[in-house]
């Protein structure tokens, strides 16, 4: 035997070899078979090029990506891979000789390649982490500290903590760990499932490895290696969540033009080179576009350049009150012929030359939660809390990455570049944790991760989370489904006891208030409590964004566009509006005035039907050019099944679970798992949406690992 490809009843893949490496090469092979586009599509997304065959829609990300120099960056942290753990270098190596094997075959599969002229390219032995750098650079979110500069230059330090929520452009996750003692096998069990945007083809792989060495079955992302993020190995297993950490910083540079290039203005008051170069973007149908890439001793240069930032942003003073770690981060005071500013940021991988590969191998290769644990500390980047039990009744609840030592005021907003004191010295220890009661709850909330981060996710999914686990004593596999699938939405209280405080409506929209105050807080499909609801806070929303009070931040700065969901006003106070509407004052903005505008607006045209009516699918693709009948959905933002939708704006979910699981340490084929849509990436074909009536329901997919009851694909 070299290398074997199986397939269960779901397009599945299960794959043997003889050792780690041949494994991965099967898995490289594999997975551009049943994703070749998907494939491609990050290739190029993550080298700048999408713009080249996606068109002039792609560009702004292909800007952002070449000037924030992530492929430059895979190619160090590959390098440094190689220099300081081989053996990994080469399994990763081999894992992209088989993508390179079967992309042709993947592509004449698949009918994007043909609607688009794009012929698959070539895999280097960096690709994997120049996917995995593109799919996560955004992750840690670090556009919303120009979100609460805005917010403090205009309505005072104060009100930054008003709109402090889970933002529309984050991810999150639910994770739970219940150990042996909660539970009726005596052995501890762990579910839950990762918030993304939901993506077609979908942003994690189903997959079973096995080898001599291991046999592990997982969620893989496509275009990387192994399995990182959720894995059970039979005698181990391990889930993480989004800790909401803060590794990412926003420097404001100083740049000048001489006749030998660029120079920043170092914090020693000494005007050094930066690196300078240009770049040429290919766009479908359009004349090329001109890049310049700029990096100066803090990082690569995303925002502005020598000339300045665009629109001459922050040249203006700051207001009373403003924090005292940003004050000095604005041109307060600073002479006519001071130097106009840019943006640079520091993310560690550019620094550190490593992106937490090495743990990859150790993972499956895991037997128990120590084995685990070791292999986290070599964890980089997303930073994540990380969730382990063994069959031994080991457990394991830390959080895992690299998140940098420095000053408090790198965490709230831009720093000067020119100023000492904003230095990275180290990296912060880990935290770890325990359980209660048996049971460790973790949704994004303020908690394990609290020292390393500035905003978390509202509390509302990890109580309710421990409160249903708290409802039982002994708890099963079988069980975990619904929790996944709890539709109760505690923020939506402080809008129902404004509206309950009202005093006399009209005819209709009394009926109104009638059914919100009996609706049992569901988000259900079916129910038209859940319609009336969201209707009435998405017209609360659209009035405060549109009150005169925010008009300042109702036009965000001309921020490259890739940054501007952080800095869009509506849905920000959509996803902060229980503070807004808790908040002790809020600018003079009559809120219960507000409400009852709201219940007239939607008493004068009710919606028709159940939440499901409005609150669809609405996964993002590559091309738009396929139509589909997308479901119904249950759930909202701060529900545990969280399918979100942007109050004010639409009820269409592009964001929700992007895949779930339990894992059962008792026995492992007694765990179930689910994606969105389907195993493959092909439209039409069998296995690209059989998933998602499943999805829908909260219904998932057996975990089997028998290769007896798979039909064998191909030797290869």
């Amino acid at each position: 035997m070299t290398g074997e490809i199986f397939r269960d009843a779901w397009g599945i893949p299960h794959l043997r070899a003889d050792g780690a490496s041949e494994l991965a090469r099967v898995q490289g092979r594999v997975t551009a078979l049943d994703r070749a586009w998907q494939l491609e599509v990050e290739r190029h997304r993550a080298r700048g090029t999408s713009a080249s065959f996606l068109g002039a829609e792609a560009l702004p990300w292909d800007r952002f990506v070449r000037r924030a120099r992530l492929d430059d960056t895979a190619r160090r942290c590959f390098a440094e891979l190689e220099r300081r753990d081989p053996e990994t270098a080469g399994w990763v190596r081999a894992y992209v000789d088989g993508v390179n094997e079967g992309l042709d075959e993947g592509a004449r599969r698949t009918p994007e390649f043909a609607k688009t002229g794009l012929a698959p390219g070539r895999w280097e032995p960096w690709t994997p982490l120049g996917v995995w750098l593109g799919i996560h650079i955004l992750f840690a979110g670090f556009p919303a500290k120009l979100w609460r500069e805005q917010v403090a230059r205009h309505l005072g330090a104060d009100a930054v903590g008003l709109f402090a929520a889970d933002g529309p452009g984050t991810s999150g996750s639910n994770g739970w760990l219940v150990s042996g003692e909660r539970t009726v096998t005596g052995h501890a069990i762990i579910a839950g499932d990762p918030h993304r945007f939901i993506e077609d083809p979908g942003v994690y792989q189903q997959i079973h490895l096995s080898c001599p060495e291991f046999d592990v079955i997982g969620l893989a992302v496509p275009g990387i290696p192994g399995i990182a993020h959720f894995g059970h190995t039979g005698t181990v297993a391990w889930a993480i969540t989004n800790a909401m950490a803060d590794y990412q910083d926003l420097y404001r540079e100083r740049l000048r033009r001489t006749g030998a290039g660029i120079e920043a203005l170092d914090p020693d008051g000494v005007w050094r080179r930066a690196v300078r170069h240009t770049e040429v973007v290919e766009v479908a149908g359009e004349d090329p576009v001109e890049i310049e890439v700029i990096e100066t001793a803090r990082g690569p240069v995303v925002i502005g350049g020598p000339e300045g930032l665009p629109d001459g942003h922050l040249e203006e003073g700051l207001p009373e009150g403003f924090p005292e770690g940003l004050q000095e981060g604005f041109p307060n005071g600073v002479s006519d012929d001071a130097p106009p500013l840019a943006m640079a940021l520091r993310y560690p991988p550019r620094v550190t030359g490593d992106l937490g590969f090495g743990a990859l191998l150790p993972l499956l290769r895991a037997r128990r939660v120590a084995d685990v644990d070791r292999a986290v500390d070599l964890w980089a980047e997303p930073v994540n809390v990380v969730q382990a039990a063994d069959t031994e009744g080991g457990l394991l609840h830390r959080v895992a990455g690299k998140v940098p030592v420095r000053s408090a005021a790198n965490g709230i907003g831009p720093v000067p570049a020119w100023e000492p004191g904003h230095d990275w010295d180290g990296w912060h220890e880990t935290p770890r944790g325990g359980l209660t009661d048996g049971v460790a709850a973790m949704a994004n909330q303020r908690g394990l991760a609290a020292p390393l981060g500035v905003e978390f996710a509202a509390p509302h999914r990890a109580d309710r989370i421990t409160a249903l686990l708290g409802e039982k004593e002994r708890w099963s596999a079988a069980d975990m489904p619904a929790i996944h699938m709890d539709t109760r939405l505690a923020s939506a209280e402080p809008l129902l006891d404004l509206l309950r405080a009202l005093g006399t409506l009209g005819p209709d929209a009394e009926r109104i208030r009638r059914t919100l105050l009996d609706w049992d807080r569901r988000m259900d499909a079916d129910s038209e409590g859940a319609a009336l609801y969201a209707a009435v806070r998405s017209a609360v929303v659209r009035r405060l964004a549109a009150h005169p009070a925010f008009a300042a931040l109702a036009v965000p700065p001309a921020y490259p566009e890739v940054l501007l969901p952080w800095l869009a006003l509506l849905p920000r106070v959509g996803f902060a509006l229980e503070h807004l509407l808790r908040a002790e004052e809020l600018y003079g903005i009559d809120r219960a005035g507000t409400v009852r505008e709201a219940v007239e607006e939607v008493a004068a045209e009710p919606p028709s039907g159940g939440w499901g009516d409005t609150h669809r699918l609405a996964p993002w693709r590559a091309l738009t050019d396929t139509a589909y009948d997308e479901p119904r959905l249950s759930g909202d933002h701060d529900c545990v099944l969280c399918t979100s939708a942007v109050p004010g704006l639409t009820d269409l979910a592009a964001r929700g679970p992007a895949a779930r699981y339990v894992w059962d340490l008792a026995d492992r084929e007694a765990g179930s798992w689910l994606v969105p849509l389907g195993a493959w990436g092909i439209p039409g074909s069998p296995h690209h949406r059989d998933q998602l009536p499943l999805w829908v329901r909260g219904d998932l997919v057996p975990v089997v690992t028998d290769f007896t009851e798979f039909e064998k694909e191909s030797d290869v």
